[in-house]
């Protein structure tokens, strides 16, 4: 494929060494006329076009480009005038469309209104939740009144996917910011290009590309790697890329920056040293942090659950650091201070980290920490008395950067009508500038604000108050703005007399694209540069290159190469076209299952696992009970990810199988024709309820009925016998029964549940009518604080860690959703009744940490022989037995089944000669008690033979570790 540039100065093309001159500024003609001859009122895009506009235009009707302009040289109007001259394919009564396809909300909103203000087609606009629309007759609905479609790519990659749209009613398709089209990625314009262009058989679209740079990434623009960059993206967008080879008439549309650079460091002496003791401090409070979530891994939180507090802990100190580095001690405090004054819900994208955590705790902590240290520096020094005087800006409370970047403002702040965005490439940093710039009194002249991304995560950053900030940027009420990567791309902020670069873009496409926000005349594009950092300078000078090396290739290509495209597997119904890409089938998997039935105690997701087979990485999916099928295994693959992809793409081939899933590969459950239209990328819209949907506590009516009228004396409740029947047949369980005021429906006789146990193990049960059982007022009082005791025990074993836990407050609770039993019981077989085992409910219940210290005085005198020592004083043996412990010094509960008198701390251990348990303890326990209880472990005490109490698992879900799990059960935090 070969590219070229559009010679404007003299109307004519220049492609691949051929000219062709352009006869009219009109392209197709002048209009349309009525039928008595005057000519028809219409908008004209092509009255305010430029001639490199119109010829480019002109190439577009010819065959698919791409046009690669600067921003602010008018690429969009170009796509107007291309969708202006082929209206007699899409104006209606055409049954073809445009359709526009931007990658963030905020490029859809600003487009559909540019094509609406240009020309008189009908446009509808289509991102995130703007539109749910669930059926093929909505999406013909929508075609039928609209002419041009604005959409996120998301919406038109699953409309194609479950046939709601098909490429061949598509006359005209253009990508905006194209670059984005990758063949090694997984975007949606690349999968759109990959899966339903190249794969269609019927009538292809028109393909218009627009870009600011044709190449994207880390070392795309390399000399090795660019010819096949840009030979990658013409061959995936089956397009050529044209330029416009006459810059001067460019030049007299848009003007170019000047770009400067300003120096800035070595910091001062004297001035490293209090960076150096800040961070010092930091590195050790981390590592004390560090240390307590070690500590945490014997409590209830999950292996990984820690893990995830501990990644979470390390990005937020490295920003807390990054801060002090490039903004200095004062910096870093806003930092802190943003960060604890926030929601904590926020943090992942303040400091732009992957997962969530359930423990705040430790985080927060180091962040107090870390804000206590600045905040002693700069209180000695009366900083933060007042910030704003000039001779508190200095190091290291202001780093040098920072002070170069006051500096610069300074000297532009008097200038007329000037305007500047200052560009940082974290989230965290923009904030703490946007605080600092805002509190110095001899830079009141500049009016500034934050802006970032809508999809960042921010709360404070809604669809609403970005439209809000840009808008008064324009108006002049705002007139510096401290921007993330999303002022970069595409959004149509006022051009700008200074754009500052405080920390330096990373890629080639980012330094254009940030320097295209600078066209007024005489301008400023201005990079703040390390004097001490030669690979600052160099980078900004390779960026230059890279670009005039990109321009060079555009016009005469060095080399045909093209990467390896990433094919996907892909699974067709070919009745209907519906397709689907082993990529998408993973969230297509995931919707399949949350439309399966549940309530608020069951989720339905699928849950995987890996294994390694001598072939590569295989995939086990276990799907939710009441799916149609529960276990897929996939085939070897080189890694997790691809495996996880052909594993989904497996499950969703047999459920459309099975039926489960429609002809248009949609779930069956609700809406044969429903798709789920969800932005990934782009950004929520506003006026939709973007939160997940929320669902109402459902308790069944049987579980509804009250017993709390008091005044009754005799309660009769149904009773139902819990059968357990163990496989293999090798155990008995404790006989329960279910108490209920209402009978269950008469299908609870024939329903019974397999639950799964550990190592294969399982047990069926089943409930067995057992008839009425009568309860005096003050048993009911007796079952209610028993099972309140046990679901304690099961549920959540917090309470018991202290000397006495109350019974019995919550049981007349009128807010109390649901009635039931769950007792110990006696069963009858003869009878097939069944009697409360009042005894073993008694015997719970009469355990000292159940009363009030206050008022119960144990005055017994225990024989020695029937006294054990524990750590809160002497119990007898019988109330140990059967009983759950509790060992602070390893925050675990325990069951004792038994003392064994005949064994104590002098004893042998089990399996060794003379090693005897006291010498086997003599480092743990007895030190333990030495230190923290201050008294001698007597070695003569029995020993007490026990169960470790574990956490609660679901038993409904066959329980499976794969290969890749089981060795990680129990590590430990580094």
């Amino acid at each position: 494929m070969s590219g070229g540039h559009v010679t404007g100065e003299h109307s004519s093309l220049s492609v691949g060494g051929t000219n062709a001159r352009v006869v009219s500024s009109s392209i197709v003609g002048d209009g349309e006329e009525t039928g008595s001859g005057l000519q028809k009122t219409e908008k004209d895009p092509r009255k305010m076009a430029r001639k490199y506009q119109l010829e480019l235009c002109k190439k577009a009707l010819e065959e698919n480009i791409i046009v690669y302009l600067e921003t602010g040289c008018g690429k969009t109007h170009i796509a107007v005038l291309l969708i202006y001259e082929m209206g007699h394919l899409i104006r209606q009564p055409q049954k073809s469309a445009c359709i526009f396809l931007a990658p963030t909300v905020a490029l859809v909103h600003q487009q559909a209104k540019v094509i609406e203000d240009s020309t008189d087609f009908k446009v509808g606009i289509y991102c995130g939740n703007t539109n749910r629309l669930k059926t093929h007759s909505s999406w013909e609905k929508e075609i039928e009144q609209y002419e041009v479609l604005v959409m996120t790519p998301q919406i038109l990659l699953r409309n194609l996917s479950h046939s709601f749209i098909k490429m061949d009613l598509i006359a005209l398709l253009i990508f905006d910011e194209c670059h984005h089209a990758q063949v090694k990625s997984s975007h949606p314009y690349a999968q759109i290009m990959k899966v339903f262009y190249k794969n269609n058989d019927g009538k292809l679209p028109r393909i218009f590309g627009m870009t600011a740079s044709p190449v994207v990434g880390k070392g795309a623009s390399s000399r090795e790697n660019l010819p096949r960059s840009i030979n990658s993206l013409e061959k995936l967008l089956d397009a050529k890329v044209y330029s416009v080879e006459d810059k001067e008439e460019l030049e007299r549309f848009v003007a170019s920056p000047v770009i400067r650079v300003y120096p800035y460091g070595p910091v001062a002496n004297g001035t490293s040293s209090s960076y150096e003791a800040c961070y010092n401090i930091l590195e050790e409070v981390k590592r004390q942090c560090i240390v307590e979530i070690g500590k945490k891994t014997d409590g209830n939180q999950s292996l990984e659950s820690l893990r995830s507090t501990k990644r979470m802990l390390i990005r937020m100190h490295e920003n807390i650091i990054f801060c002090l580095e490039n903004l200095g001690i004062w910096g870093a405090l806003q930092a802190c201070r943003i960060l604890l004054s926030g929601d904590h819900s926020e943090w992942n994208a303040l400091i732009e980290a992957e997962g969530n955590t359930s423990d705040v705790s430790v985080c927060d902590s180091y962040l107090n920490q870390a804000a206590n240290v600045f905040d002693a520096d700069c209180t000695r020094d009366g900083v933060t008395s007042n910030v704003s005087q000039v001779e508190v800006l200095k190091e290291p409370f202001f780093s040098r950067k920072l002070l170069r970047l006051i500096e610069i403002l300074s000297n532009f702040r008097l200038q007329p009508d000037m305007k500047c965005i200052v560009f940082v490439n974290r989230i965290v940093t923009a904030r703490s500038l946007s605080h600092i710039l805002q509190n110095l009194q001899f830079l009141t002249s500049w009016k500034c604000d934050f802006l970032v991304g809508v999809h960042s995560g921010l709360k404070s950053m809604s669809r609403k108050t970005m439209n809000v900030i840009l808008e008064r940027f324009r108006t002049g009420k705002l007139n510096l703005l401290l921007a993330t990567k999303v002022g970069e791309e595409g959004l149509d902020i006022q051009t700008c007399c200074l754009v500052i670069r405080f920390d330096l873009p990373e890629t080639v496409a980012s330094f254009i694209q940030s320097r295209g926000r600078a066209r007024m005349p005489q301008s400023e594009y201005a990079f703040l540069v390390d004097r001490g950092n030669q690979k600052e300078r160099d980078l900004i000078e390779k960026f230059k290159i890279d670009e005039a090396r990109m321009n060079i290739e555009i016009c005469d290509r060095s080399s045909r190469e093209t990467f390896d495209s990433i094919e996907e597997k892909i699974y067709k119904v070919h009745a209907t076209g519906a397709s689907i890409t082993s990529g998408l089938s993973i969230s297509l998997l995931q919707q399949y299952c949350s439309k399966l039935p549940h309530d608020e105690y069951f989720d339905p997701k699928p849950k995987f696992f890996y294994f390694d087979d001598s072939e590569g990485t295989v995939c086990r999916i276990i799907l939710p009970s009441n799916a149609p099928i529960h276990n897929i295994v996939g085939t070897p693959q080189s890694s997790i990810e691809v495996a996880k992809k052909d594993a989904c793409l497996k499950a969703i081939e047999e459920l459309h199988k099975l039926g489960a899933l429609s002809e248009f590969l949609l779930p069956q459950q609700e809406d044969t024709n429903e798709l789920e239209l969800v932005s990934s990328d782009s950004d929520n819209c506003e006026g939709k309820d973007s939160r997940g949907e929320l669902c109402e506590m459902l308790v069944p009516a049987v579980l509804k009925e009250s017993w709390t009228e008091l005044e009754k004396p005799i309660h009769h409740l149904n009773s139902y016998y819990i059968e357990f029947c163990p496989v293999p047949e090798d155990r008995i369980y404790k006989q329960f029964g279910l108490f209920l005021k209402a009978p269950l429906p008469l299908e609870a006789d024939k329903m019974s549940l397999e639950l799964h146990l550990a190592r294969g193990r399982s047990v069926m049960t089943k409930l067995v009518p057992s008839g009425l059982s009568k309860f005096s007022t003050d048993e009911i009082t007796y079952a209610t604080n028993f099972q309140e005791l046990f679901l304690k025990a099961i549920l959540d074993r917090s309470e018991f860690v202290h000397e006495y836990v109350p019974l019995g407050k919550d049981v007349l609770s009128k807010s109390c959703p649901t009635f039931y039993l769950l007792l110990p019981v006696i069963f009858h077989v003869s009878e097939r009744r069944v009697t409360v085992d009042w005894e073993i409910i008694r015997r719970c219940l009469s355990s000292p940490v159940f009363k009030n210290p206050a008022n119960a005085v144990d005055k017994r005198i225990l024989p020695s022989n029937d006294c054990l020592q524990l750590a809160n004083g002497c119990s007898s043996i019988r109330d140990v037995e059967n009983s759950l412990v509790y060992t602070p010094h390893q925050k675990k509960f325990y069951f004792i089944t038994n003392v064994v008198p005949e064994k104590n701390g002098d004893s042998p251990c089990k399996g060794a000669n003379t090693l005897s348990h006291k010498d086997h303890l003599t480092t743990t326990y007895v030190a333990w008690f030495l230190k923290y209880h201050h008294r001698c472990l007597n070695h003569y005490s029995f020993l007490l033979k026990y169960f470790v109490l574990y956490c609660l698992y679901f038993l409904i879900m066959l329980r499976i570790v794969s290969a890749s799990m089981s060795g990680k059960i129990d590590e430990t935090l580094n």
